[in-house]
């Protein structure tokens, strides 16, 4: 009986010692745990290898989630991360959408304030300088008074002696000069004086006379056919109205208003090469159409100035404003020329480029007006002299 007294006193003892072993086996468990808490990741996976019972596993699923709430706390930083870029560009749209609204405000008035500047003529024929249309209109008037000055026995620089020939003498000048014509009308008008004549001539022959002005072939079908024009449909007489005269061959707008102009004292511009050129160096007008010119220079100026002013920035355009090398440093009207610079500014350089009466040379005229003679100018030999 003694003997199992200590036996039993013992099983209470192993149950105790083993219950102080599994104490003592949580307790570093637990203590494991804790540290598992406090430390880093690979030292909570080695408590949980450490812990085979499943009463420990409990910490090992504690473990785990110890490991979860880091990574959590660690992840949301990394969500908001993203949110946050995410929330500036939806910030910048919403600026971009809110940046139109203030513009809006800001157009209304500079809409109104064109509105306000704008006016009709500018509309139609608008200046690139920002040149309002009154100061166009006095700009454009004085050059022209100022070419006046210049030129104050300008005339049309064909030989001519009534509108027949006139109207003949201008369709040759196309493509040519006037001087090259006045060289070679004499001798067509000696052969065939009058419509009638012409009218009746023969192509061949006519060709060989008006060889030196170029493209003979298409001038002579021309001269010949207004010439059978004005016989069956004039009674040989130019008429001396604008829709008549176009309607012969050969005959625009520009011939037109040549003869009108300056064989029946009717005003008209006449929109030839060196007009174009320099109405708009001048900035009269951007329009390169002819018709479209010839509209936009008229509106500038009254239109019984018209023939005149013609003959002003023709001869000026012939002499001085050339079409390569202008001649700036010769240029009476330079003050007012937007183009001031395109050309040859220094004056003696200058000089050396003019032509005509002005360098001392002869006119295109073989039989130009009294008062260009008065005013020193020489007439132009005759074809083949010199």
């Amino acid at each position: 009986m003694r003997t199992s007294g200590p036996a039993r006193a013992g099983a209470p003892q192993g149950a105790a010692g083993s219950a102080k072993k599994a104490t003592a086996k949580k307790a570093p468990a637990a203590k494991r745990a804790s540290a598992a808490e406090k430390a880093s990741a690979g030292e909570e996976v080695g408590a949980a290898k450490q812990a085979p019972s499943a009463g420990k596993a409990r910490p090992a699923k504690k473990a785990s989630s110890a490991k979860k709430t880091p990574s959590a706390k660690k992840a949301a930083p990394a969500k908001k991360a993203p949110a946050a870029r995410k929330t500036a560009p939806v910030k910048k749209a919403a600026a971009v959408k809110k940046a139109p609204a203030p513009r809006k405000q800001v157009v209304a008035p500079q809409k109104a304030t064109a509105a306000v500047s704008a006016s009709p003529a500018r509309t139609v024929d608008p200046h690139p300088r920002g040149e309002s249309r009154t100061a166009l209109v006095r700009r454009a008037r004085r050059i022209d008074r100022e070419l006046a000055e210049v030129y104050p026995y300008a005339h049309p620089e064909l030989d001519f002696e009534n509108p027949f020939q006139l109207v003949v003498a201008t369709v040759l000048s196309a493509q040519t000069t006037d001087l090259r014509v006045n060289q070679t009308t004499p001798g067509l008008f000696a052969r065939y004086p009058t419509p009638e004549d012409l009218a009746a001539a023969n192509p061949e022959e006519v060709e060989e006379i008006l060889r030196p002005t170029g493209f003979f072939r298409a001038k002579t079908k021309s001269v010949i056919g207004l010439s059978k024009a004005l016989v069956e449909q004039f009674g040989g007489e130019v008429p001396g109205r604008l829709e008549d005269l176009v309607k012969l061959p050969g005959v625009g707008r520009k011939t037109a208003f040549v003869v009108l102009g300056n064989a029946f004292g009717r005003p008209g511009i006449t929109v030839d090469t060196h007009f174009q050129r320099l109405v708009r160096r001048w900035r009269w007008t951007e329009e390169t159409d002819p018709d479209k010119i010839e509209a936009a220079v008229g509106a500038l100026f009254p239109k019984s100035d018209w023939t005149d002013l013609s003959h002003h920035v023709i001869w000026h355009g012939r002499r001085i404003c050339h079409a390569r090398k202008p001649a700036c440093g010769a240029c009476p009207i330079a003050p007012l020329c937007p183009a001031y610079g395109e050309g040859e500014t220094d004056p003696e350089k200058a000089r050396k480029l003019l032509k005509y009466e002005k360098a001392g040379q002869p006119g295109q005229r073989l039989k130009p007006p009294q008062a260009y003679l008065d005013a020193g100018g020489r007439p132009a030999p005759p074809l083949g002299a010199g």
